[in-house]
């Protein structure tokens, strides 16, 4: 009776055209991830080619680069303000976006009740980390650099960035504790240990290569940001910056600048940036996996 009733349902399927119809989505979304792959590839080539014509034809020095600051004049432009810069950035938005963001996540994920009200948040944090930074940007120039004059220096730059990222280090926060088994926090509870005890002794270190790694991805997401500070004004600076209330100009914008010249030459010093920022990217992101493979634990 089964069999039959088995032969019945598919009596009316032509097994062929279903195969056709899997092989055809297959081939359409093989066919989108390698429009994307081979966007990047030419992307990647077309600034390695003009990273090699500044370096051969028009004599740009790596070491003149590295240690020249911005200049108006292009034989004279260099990127080791931006590199600064954008070193005080990062340093600065971890400490900004770090401690907060995980304590955030610890409340949600720990403290919290289950209610309407923290699923609203939870919500609304997966949407602010898919808002465009641009936003962020606007957030801080009218909050911070006009709302309490507080100017277009590294603060400014560092709160917006700050801004951007926190939302993706809470998400991030969020699923390295929930990766953490129940089974090892009811054990702590089981030895008297109490709630805060649990969470910083047991949970914690748990979860850290998680969190770092979900810290160090977004903040590798915030080096390579242009917008928000485009808004908060960090457009042309020819100095090194030396304390968090200096005005800056960082490597995107920096790259940024020399791309909106006219002068060939500054295109190919954009190039060479381009190519520098893309190193700080591969660094950032190789440490997140070190992190990750170096630290993970089985659980």
């Amino acid at each position: 009776m089964s069999a039959e009733t088995d032969d019945a349902l598919f009596t009316d399927i032509d097994l062929g055209w279903e195969h056709r119809k899997n092989r055809i989505f297959l081939g359409l979304i093989f066919a989108a991830s390698m429009f994307g792959v081979v966007m990047l590839a030419l992307l990647l080539l077309d600034v390695a080619t003009d990273f090699y014509v500044g370096i051969t034809e028009y004599n740009i020095s790596l070491g003149e680069f590295f240690t020249r600051d911005g200049s108006r004049r292009e034989e004279l432009s260099g990127f080791r303000g931006a590199i600064v810069a954008s070193i005080f950035l990062m340093v600065l938005t971890a400490i900004l976006s770090f401690f907060v963001g995980v304590g955030s996540a610890i409340y949600l994920e720990e403290y919290a009740p289950n209610n309407r009200t923290t699923r609203l948040i939870e919500a609304n944090l997966a949407n602010l980390a898919g808002v465009p930074s641009i936003v962020y940007g606007l957030l801080a120039l009218a909050a911070f650099v006009n709302g309490i004059g507080m100017g277009p220096i590294l603060v400014a730059g560092a709160i917006a960035l700050a801004l951007l990222v926190m939302p993706i280090i809470i998400v991030s926060t969020q699923e390295a504790l929930r990766a953490v088994p129940d089974g090892l926090r009811n054990g702590s509870y089981a030895t008297g240990a109490t709630e805060w005890q649990t969470i910083r002794r047991v949970v914690l270190p748990a979860a850290i290569p998680g969190i770092m790694t979900g810290t160090i991805l977004a903040l590798a997401r915030a080096i390579g940001e242009t917008a928000p500070l485009i808004m908060v004004g960090a457009i042309f600076v020819n100095r090194v910056p030396f304390g968090p209330f200096d005005r800056f100009s960082a490597m995107p914008t920096q790259i940024y600048n020399w791309a909106n010249e006219p002068s060939q030459h500054f295109i190919h010093l954009a190039a060479v940036g381009i190519v520098v920022l893309l190193a700080f990217m591969f660094v950032m992101n190789g440490i997140a996996i070190y992190v990750r493979n170096r630290y993970e634990t089985e659980v």
